[in-house]
């Protein structure tokens, strides 16, 4: 007998295991959980990657140089042959669209369309990137293609860096020195 021959006859979902049923069961008394400690009790969880109290995988892991991981730009990707099949001949495509047709999850990470498959349809695709191939295809099946520009981030215009000449030019203007006059002063003589 073969494993997937038991796998047909038993059926697909395995029957769960009944604990606390006596101890002929082999699963009785303590049901599996050992005695005392946290796991034992009802209500117990731990967190991810916990073990235990010691120090952790990712604590104990040196950390060195520069990765660029938490900067870096996540896209919505989308090949040709998913629009070939879900879009009509003459179609706008835009991440609204391809969200509405439940293709991408949102429209909160920028569209990357990809080249894999051929495109035989006449499509207006708007996207923030196209790969080179992506691109031949669609302008060879007749269709169109915008590139929206990312917007990225900057500091704001009208605040100025600290300490900057900027800064400087904006602070309020020092009160002038009374200009001195060119007229000798006038001598009294009250004697």
């Amino acid at each position: 007998m073969m494993i997937h021959e038991i796998t047909s006859k038993v059926g697909r979902y395995k029957g769960r295991k009944r604990v606390g049923r006596g101890p002929g069961s082999g699963h009785g008394k303590t049901s599996g959980r050992g005695h005392k400690g946290a796991g034992s009790r009802s209500g117990y969880k731990r967190r991810a990657y916990f073990e235990g109290g010691q120090m952790t995988w990712a604590r104990r892991m040196p950390k060195r140089g520069f990765t660029n991981a938490q900067f870096r730009t996540e896209y919505h990707l989308v090949n040709l042959k998913t629009l070939e099949g879900r879009f009509s001949d003459g179609d706008a495509v835009t991440a609204e669209s391809l969200a509405k047709a439940g293709i991408i999850r949102d429209t909160k990470k920028p569209l990357k369309i990809l080249g894999e498959g051929d495109l035989t349809k006449k499509l207006d695709v708007t996207a923030n990137k196209l790969s080179k191939s992506a691109e031949a295809k669609i302008m060879a099946a007749g269709g169109s293609v915008t590139v929206l520009e990312l917007k990225k981030w900057t500091r704001d215009p009208g605040k100025p860096k600290k300490g900057t000449s900027a800064e400087v030019a904006t602070e309020a203007p020092v009160a002038e020195a009374p200009s001195e006059s060119t007229e000798p002063p006038t001598e009294s003589n009250d004697e």
